[in-house]
Order: C-alpha cells, then structure tokens, then sequence
C-alpha cells in the first residue's frame, strides 16, 4: 500500500480549507499531548543526563509511533473497506494542516482591533502566544500577531503539505508529532531545557528545507500582491539570521519585508523581559491593517505551495 496519491493531498487540503478541525471532533494532536504530559511527569526528573535520555525516547516514541499507528489504522481499515480507508486517509491528512485555524486566529485578533477593542484584542492573542500580551498597545498586539501568522506559515501549512506529498498521511502525522512535542516540551527554561532538547532539534530539522522554500514562495505572493519584493529580499539577507529559531527567521523576516514594518524587539515571559533581534525597518507604525495584508499574504501563499505541490504529485504519479 503506498500513499502518494494525489486525490487524498487535495480533498484533505480542501477540508482544511473550508471545514477546518471541528470542536467537538477527536484530533491526534489531543491523544499526543496527553501522551506527552502524562510520560514527562513520570520521566522528566532526576540528572540532566537521565532527562536527555529519557526525553529522546519520548521524541522516538511519539514520532515513530505517529508513522506507524497512521499507517496501520489506514491499512486495516482499507483492508476492511476500501472506501472507509480513503475516508479516514483524508480526514487524517487534514488534521495535519492548520491553514483554516491560522487565519481565523489571525481574525481572532484583528476583528477587536478593528473595533477599537485592546482588552479583547489581547485575551484573544495570549490564545496563541506565550508571551504576555496584558499591557500590550496596538503595535505591539499587531506585532505578535504578524510574527505568529508568519512563522506558523511553516510549521503548520507548510511543513505538513511537503511531508504529505512525500510520503502521505504517515509522514504528515510524524511531523505533526514532531511539532507537537516542540511545542510542549521544547523551551529553554530549567524544566525542560535537558528533556526537550532532542525534539527541539528534530523540529529545526524537519522544518529546515521547509523554512527556506518559504522564502521563495512569500517572494513570489509578494510579487502578486504588488509588494516591494526587493526590499523584503534585502530584509532576509540582512535579518533572519538574527532570529534564535534557524528557522523563524526566513519567513517573519520576509513578512516584516513585504509589510514594511518592523518585527522583533521586547517580549515579556513570566514577568521576566527578553529582546529578540530586530527584523525589518519600522517604516510605518503598525496597525490591524498589516495583520489585514499579512492574512492576504498567508492566504495566498497556502494556496501557491498546494498549487505546486499537487502539480508535481500529479505529473509524477
């Protein structure tokens, strides 16, 4: 059985489009988070050199067990029913996507903002940053919100859509537990600095190539939404290497790029200060309208990459 079909990668990019991830629906990400925090009570203790271990067996646990069980869930049940097997293949496939949740957390943000609201504007984007956004004005709520559309450009439209036309649904969901354990165990704080580490730089990995395609995919967006392409390009060159992700870098810069605005700068976490190196040149103050352009960008961008990536799925299959 193998899965590099092309009508599973565009029915399932389809339903994220449209459907997203229903509520009330079960989603694998669910079942690996409570996975993940029930086994880092148990393991993540004892001599730094006892956490890395332990935490590289999770990060093997989670990633292999993700392939294999996707895998024998969609083979079990094709051998069952055919038809209940594409099903399943495309609902799973879906689950790895994030472009409808993407744009409606960038909506989440800018429709408060648009209406003058900052209280509301910052419970909905301490929603979907770590940072704390309860003293935050405009530009900076504006500022969170363009770097996480940005960033998550990859890791959650992106990443899964290559990964899902290399090697269908068990690859994707593999993916999808990398970046589920980044997101859980991967920060660099006393807790997890030691557990973490692996899956941290798994995560690097498996968004490298991703990351740096992004780059040339913004650029082209920008050059049909009319953006000052060249400039963003020099914004890259200049900046992205001072992100402390190797990967964030590439598309938050090129995003500061396109906006022409100015990214980076002062977070609070836990009430404790930290700068990130500026990306980009404040040439106009920020403002809901550049979440309003950066959402275009994104949008435009999703549809560019599947666009490509169904066309080469097609030929070569």
């Amino acid at each position: 059985m193998h899965f590099l079909h092309p009508f599973p990668f565009f029915l399932a990019f389809l339903w994220d489009q449209i459907v997203g991830d229903p509520p009330k629906w079960p989603h694998p990400v669910i079942y690996m988070g409570k996975f993940i925090a029930w086994y880092e009570k148990i393991f993540n203790q004892g001599s730094p050199r006892r956490r890395r271990f332990w935490g590289v067996v999770l990060t093997i646990i989670v990633v292999a067990g993700s392939f294999f069980l996707t895998y024998g869930l969609i083979w079990l049940v094709k051998w069952i029913f055919p038809l209940g097997g594409f099903i399943v293949e495309v609902l799973l496939l879906s689950t790895t996507l994030a472009g409808k949740s993407l744009l409606d957390a960038g909506k989440a943000v800018l429709t408060p903002l648009q209406n003058g609201d900052l209280v509301g504007a910052r419970t909905k984007l301490s929603w979907y940053v770590s940072r704390d956004t309860s003293q935050m004005e405009e530009e900076e709520i504006v500022r969170g919100t363009v770097e996480t559309l940005a960033e998550n450009y990859v890791d959650g439209i992106l990443s899964p859509l290559i990964y899902m036309a290399i090697g269908g649904a068990p690859l994707a969901m593999a993916f999808k537990g990398v970046s589920t354990l980044d997101s859980m165990i991967a920060y660099r704080n006393e807790r997890y600095e030691d557990f973490g580490w692996f899956a941290a730089r798994l995560d690097d990995l498996a968004n490298y190539i991703p990351a740096r395609i992004s780059v040339a995919l913004l650029l082209i967006v920008g050059w049909l939404h009319r953006k000052p392409v060249h400039y963003a390009y020099k914004i890259w060159r200049r900046d992205a290497k001072g992100h402390p992700s190797p990967n964030g870098g590439n598309p938050e810069s090129i995003m500061a790029g396109l906006l022409e605005i100015q990214l980076g700068g002062k977070n609070i976490y836990q009430g404790k200060v930290q700068y990130r190196a500026a990306m980009g040149d404040p040439l106009h103050t920020q403002t809901w309208l550049d979440i309003k352009e950066c959402k275009k960008v994104i949008r435009t961008g999703t549809w560019l990459a599947f666009g490509l990536l169904g066309v080469i799925l097609y030929f070569l299959l």
